[in-house]
Protein backbone atom coordinates (compact mmCIF):
# COMPACT_ATOMS: atom_id res chain seq x y z
CA UNK A 1 0.00 0.00 0.00
CA UNK A 2 1.23 3.46 -1.29
CA UNK A 3 1.12 6.68 1.07
CA UNK A 4 -0.23 9.99 -0.59
CA UNK A 5 2.53 12.62 0.46
CA UNK A 6 1.93 16.45 0.12
CA UNK A 7 5.05 17.80 -0.77
CA UNK A 8 5.91 21.70 -1.34
CA UNK A 9 8.72 24.51 -1.51
CA UNK A 10 6.94 26.76 0.84
CA UNK A 11 8.03 30.52 2.29
CA UNK A 12 9.03 30.63 6.11
CA UNK A 13 5.45 32.53 6.41
CA UNK A 14 3.77 29.30 4.98
CA UNK A 15 3.13 30.06 0.92
CA UNK A 16 3.51 28.41 -2.12
CA UNK A 17 3.99 31.33 -4.04
CA UNK A 18 3.75 34.89 -3.72
CA UNK A 19 0.76 37.81 -3.98
CA UNK A 20 1.45 38.00 -7.72
CA UNK A 21 1.87 34.24 -8.50
CA UNK A 22 5.36 33.67 -8.37
CA UNK A 23 7.72 31.11 -6.87
CA UNK A 24 11.02 31.20 -8.03
CA UNK A 25 12.10 32.02 -4.60
CA UNK A 26 12.25 28.49 -3.96
CA UNK A 27 14.36 27.33 -7.08
CA UNK A 28 16.16 24.60 -5.57
CA UNK A 29 19.81 24.58 -5.68
CA UNK A 30 22.05 21.07 -6.85
CA UNK A 31 21.75 19.99 -3.45
CA UNK A 32 17.95 20.81 -2.55
CA UNK A 33 17.18 19.25 -6.25
CA UNK A 34 19.16 15.65 -5.22
CA UNK A 35 16.63 15.56 -2.39
CA UNK A 36 13.55 16.32 -4.27
CA UNK A 37 14.77 13.82 -6.37
CA UNK A 38 15.44 10.93 -3.90
CA UNK A 39 11.75 11.60 -2.71
CA UNK A 40 10.37 11.77 -6.24
CA UNK A 41 11.87 8.46 -7.10
CA UNK A 42 9.69 6.57 -4.22
CA UNK A 43 6.69 8.22 -6.34
CA UNK A 44 4.17 6.36 -8.62
CA UNK A 45 1.38 8.44 -9.36
CA UNK A 46 1.65 12.39 -8.73
CA UNK A 47 -2.42 14.47 -8.55
CA UNK A 48 -2.04 17.06 -9.82
CA UNK A 49 -4.45 20.38 -10.20
CA UNK A 50 -4.94 21.89 -13.70
CA UNK A 51 -2.30 24.84 -12.81
CA UNK A 52 0.58 22.66 -10.76
CA UNK A 53 0.30 20.13 -14.16
CA UNK A 54 0.50 23.43 -16.07
CA UNK A 55 3.64 23.92 -14.12
CA UNK A 56 5.30 20.57 -13.86
CA UNK A 57 4.90 19.63 -17.64
CA UNK A 58 8.11 21.62 -18.92
CA UNK A 59 9.77 18.36 -17.73
CA UNK A 60 8.63 16.92 -20.86
CA UNK A 61 10.27 18.60 -22.86
CA UNK A 62 14.28 17.67 -23.54
CA UNK A 63 15.08 20.95 -25.59
CA UNK A 64 15.72 23.14 -22.39
CA UNK A 65 17.44 20.39 -20.69
CA UNK A 66 21.01 19.97 -22.77
CA UNK A 67 22.98 22.64 -20.45
CA UNK A 68 20.96 22.10 -17.20
CA UNK A 69 23.24 20.27 -14.48
CA UNK A 70 22.70 16.59 -14.01
CA UNK A 71 20.88 16.82 -11.13
CA UNK A 72 18.22 18.34 -13.27
CA UNK A 73 18.22 16.36 -16.61
CA UNK A 74 17.97 13.07 -13.59
CA UNK A 75 14.65 14.65 -12.21
CA UNK A 76 12.63 15.00 -15.75
CA UNK A 77 13.38 11.52 -16.42
CA UNK A 78 11.87 10.47 -12.61
CA UNK A 79 8.99 12.92 -13.58
CA UNK A 80 8.19 10.85 -16.67
CA UNK A 81 8.29 7.89 -15.04
CA UNK A 82 5.81 8.42 -13.12
CA UNK A 83 1.96 8.31 -13.65
CA UNK A 84 0.11 11.20 -13.51
CA UNK A 85 -3.76 12.33 -12.66
CA UNK A 86 -4.49 15.77 -13.23
CA UNK A 87 -8.05 17.01 -12.08
CA UNK A 88 -9.50 19.66 -14.20
CA UNK A 89 -12.59 20.98 -15.62
CA UNK A 90 -11.26 22.81 -18.47
CA UNK A 91 -8.46 20.98 -19.23
CA UNK A 92 -9.30 19.21 -22.93
CA UNK A 93 -6.28 17.02 -23.37
CA UNK A 94 -2.70 16.45 -21.48
CA UNK A 95 0.36 16.87 -23.18
CA UNK A 96 2.33 14.39 -21.46
CA UNK A 97 2.89 10.87 -21.49
CA UNK A 98 1.44 8.12 -18.60
CA UNK A 99 -0.96 11.07 -17.59
CA UNK A 100 -5.14 11.51 -17.46
CA UNK A 101 -7.39 14.03 -16.52
CA UNK A 102 -10.23 13.37 -14.09
CA UNK A 103 -13.21 15.90 -14.05
CA UNK A 104 -13.62 15.78 -10.47
CA UNK A 105 -11.61 14.66 -6.97
CA UNK A 106 -13.27 11.35 -5.91
CA UNK A 107 -12.15 10.85 -2.30
CA UNK A 108 -12.76 7.02 -2.96
CA UNK A 109 -10.62 6.62 -5.59
CA UNK A 110 -7.51 7.96 -4.42
CA UNK A 111 -8.20 5.50 -1.57
CA UNK A 112 -8.35 2.53 -4.05
CA UNK A 113 -5.45 3.87 -5.51
CA UNK A 114 -3.44 4.22 -2.71
CA UNK A 115 -4.72 0.66 -1.44
CA UNK A 116 -3.50 -0.67 -4.59
CA UNK A 117 -0.30 0.93 -5.03
CA UNK A 118 3.18 -0.43 -4.53
CA UNK A 119 4.88 3.29 -4.12
CA UNK A 120 3.80 6.21 -2.92
CA UNK A 121 1.27 8.56 -4.42
CA UNK A 122 1.96 12.39 -4.28
CA UNK A 123 -0.13 15.21 -4.40
CA UNK A 124 0.74 18.69 -5.77
CA UNK A 125 -0.45 22.17 -5.10
CA UNK A 126 -2.50 24.33 -2.88
CA UNK A 127 -5.77 23.67 -3.76
CA UNK A 128 -5.83 20.01 -4.68
CA UNK A 129 -3.56 19.80 -1.42
CA UNK A 130 -6.15 21.12 0.70
CA UNK A 131 -9.00 18.72 -0.81
CA UNK A 132 -6.83 15.66 -0.09
CA UNK A 133 -5.79 17.19 3.63
CA UNK A 134 -10.03 17.55 3.92
CA UNK A 135 -11.06 14.17 3.38
CA UNK A 136 -7.92 13.06 5.70
CA UNK A 137 -6.14 10.87 3.00
CA UNK A 138 -2.79 12.79 3.34
CA UNK A 139 -0.21 10.31 5.16
CA UNK A 140 2.96 12.62 5.88
CA UNK A 141 3.89 16.17 4.73
CA UNK A 142 7.30 16.92 2.90
CA UNK A 143 7.96 20.48 3.27
CA UNK A 144 10.76 22.49 2.21
CA UNK A 145 11.02 25.75 4.07
CA UNK A 146 12.83 28.56 1.92
CA UNK A 147 14.51 31.57 3.92
CA UNK A 148 12.32 34.08 2.67
CA UNK A 149 9.11 35.87 3.75
CA UNK A 150 6.85 36.51 1.24
CA UNK A 151 4.17 38.64 3.29
CA UNK A 152 1.01 36.79 1.48
CA UNK A 153 -0.25 34.72 -1.64
CA UNK A 154 -1.14 31.23 -2.05
CA UNK A 155 -1.26 29.23 1.35
CA UNK A 156 0.80 25.63 1.43
CA UNK A 157 -1.52 24.57 3.64
CA UNK A 158 -5.49 24.81 3.65
CA UNK A 159 -7.62 26.77 6.50
CA UNK A 160 -10.13 25.65 8.78
CA UNK A 161 -8.46 22.00 8.78
CA UNK A 162 -6.70 20.91 12.09
CA UNK A 163 -4.01 18.21 11.58
CA UNK A 164 -1.98 16.43 14.28
CA UNK A 165 1.39 15.62 12.95
CA UNK A 166 4.77 13.52 14.36
CA UNK A 167 7.84 14.91 12.86
CA UNK A 168 9.37 11.95 11.09
CA UNK A 169 12.77 13.55 9.78
CA UNK A 170 14.12 17.34 9.19
CA UNK A 171 17.36 18.12 7.36
CA UNK A 172 18.58 21.34 6.80
CA UNK A 173 20.45 22.53 3.35
CA UNK A 174 23.42 24.34 2.64
CA UNK A 175 21.51 27.49 1.42
CA UNK A 176 19.25 27.64 4.34
CA UNK A 177 16.35 25.80 3.25
CA UNK A 178 14.86 23.45 6.17
CA UNK A 179 12.96 20.29 5.01
CA UNK A 180 10.11 19.01 7.59
CA UNK A 181 8.98 15.35 7.09
CA UNK A 182 6.06 14.75 9.04
CA UNK A 183 3.24 11.63 9.64
CA UNK A 184 -0.49 13.01 9.59
CA UNK A 185 -2.26 11.21 12.40
CA UNK A 186 -5.32 9.75 11.71
CA UNK A 187 -4.91 9.92 8.19
CA UNK A 188 -6.52 6.91 6.55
Amino acid sequence: MGKLIYAANISLDGYLEDESGAFDWSVPDEEVHAFWNEHERKVGTSLYGRRMYETMRVWEDDDWLADEPAVVREYATIWRDADKVVYSTTLDAVTTARTRIERRFDPEAVRRLKEESSADVSVGGATLGAEAFRHGLVDECVLLLCPVVVGGGKPALPRGVRLDLELLDHRRFANGVISLHHAVRGAT
